[in-house]
């Protein structure tokens, strides 16, 4: 069967395995949901016991292994991946032993910044003005083109705020460069927008070229870490569906199977930007698991075995929490007894750790999902608890 530019299209059925490009905590919930529909499911992981690894088996062994991601090939009816550093080249070896409807161009693209950026104005969307930088001269004189702050990154690699330096001053120009130039890859610096509000959306496509889109989120971060996503967003409707229909203009340029999380910068004078791509499941989608009728875990599965996609419906306002290694203690103590503060303010708390066997400092530990008839209700309860003020 062929699907759209003749790529072959394999629909694969329950019962068949599904092998998932590493192990951790996304992988665990793609295979949690892809479980409750027959899939069965195999990652390959270099942590012995990995999140997913609890839920599905494992195989232990480094993702540039070949071998083991021959093994991973042979054990696997199709293959996708949870996060997007994947060695490419092991990517592309298994497209041809194996059936990968991801493909690695999506990869290629995404994991760099310039080749990202580049792919998203070639779709008809906004990113922030940028320029490629090869020597603190060059950086000088964009910085005097764009203005301070600006924001200079390495073009690969990077999570959670790493890879990156917002230059606040001329003094900073020359440091910037030499730092961020040890990652030995190229940089690109972008003009700092002064957004009001950060937005992202998950879209889907199948490889028979449905898309959905599942309602925006409005994120909340802390030290360069997500810490809340909000549903829906508090935003116009038109802003909404605006976001929504860049995240399917996205997913249709790219050509993408499976999932896209597109970050967005909304500015004041209500401009969307697109700040970053991730094509994969996305922290900022984890509140669909009991806030929509199809969660985004459940949609990667069907998009990548060829299914038709799930309604993507929201059933309640809801607000996803972050559960960093701080956070683990007191939530545990809170589960332990009877929640007043939920029952006073009518929300619905649903908590995912994720099964990671060390609770570092700033480490994603789990979430929270608190549905609510409002999400100021779901905001007190996060606020009252006082677990995420540790």
């Amino acid at each position: 069967m062929s699907g759209l530019h003749g790529k072959e299209v394999k629909v694969i059925l329950p019962g068949s395995t599904v092998g998932i490009l590493g192990g951790g905590q996304l992988g665990r919930m793609m295979a949690n949901a892809g479980s409750a529909m027959g899939y069965r499911f195999v990652a390959l992981d270099p942590t012995p016991d990995a999140p997913c690894g609890q839920v599905s088996s494992q195989i232990v062994a480094a993702y540039d292994d070949r071998e083991a991601a021959r093994e991973l090939a042979r054990r696997a009816d199709v293959i996708t991946y949870e996060f997007e550093n994947v060695d490419a080249g092991v990517a592309a070896m298994l497209m041809d032993e194996s059936y990968v409807p991801q493909g690695s161009e999506l990869l290629y693209t995404t994991q760099h910044r310039l080749r990202e950026k580049r792919a998203i104005e070639a779709a008809g969307v906004k990113v922030a003005p940028y320029a490629e930088v090869r020597s603190a001269d060059e950086l000088r004189e964009a910085v005097s083109r764009f203005g301070l702050p600006c924001v200079l990154k390495t073009a690969m690699g990077g999570y959670d705020g790493k890879g990156q330096w917002v230059i606040r001053s001329e003094a900073e120009i020359g440091e910037a460069f030499e730092t961020l130039s040890r990652a030995g890859t190229e940089l690109v610096v972008e003009q700092f927008i002064r957004f009001q509000k950060e937005l992202s959306v998950i879209a889907a496509r199948s490889p028979q070229g449905e898309i959905r889109t599942f309602p925006a989120a409005e994120n909340i971060h802390v030290e360069n870490i997500l810490h809340l996503s909000i549903v829906p967003a508090r935003i116009d409707e038109e802003l909404q569906r605006e976001a929504e229909r860049l995240a399917a203009r996205i997913a249709e340029g790219l050509g993408v199977v499976g999932l896209i999380a597109v970050e967005l910068f909304l500015t004041e004078n209500g401009e969307l930007f697109v700040n970053e791509l991730a094509p994969r499941p996305h922290n900022s989608g984890h509140y669909t698991m009991e806030a929509c009728r199809t969660s985004q875990f459940e949609q990667h599965v069907r998009a990548v075995c060829g299914l038709p996609l799930g309604d993507t419906a929201l059933l309640t306002p809801v607000v996803m929490v972050n559960v960093l290694g701080e956070h683990v203690e007191p939530l545990l103590e809170l589960m332990a007894r009877k929640d007043e503060h939920a029952e006073r303010l009518g929300v619905a708390p649903k908590i995912h750790l994720y099964g990671k066997h060390e609770a570092k400092h700033k480490r994603k530990m789990g979430h929270a999902n608190v549905l609510a008839a409002d999400v100021e209700q779901a905001l007190a309860w996060i606020s009252e608890t006082n677990i995420w003020r540790v």
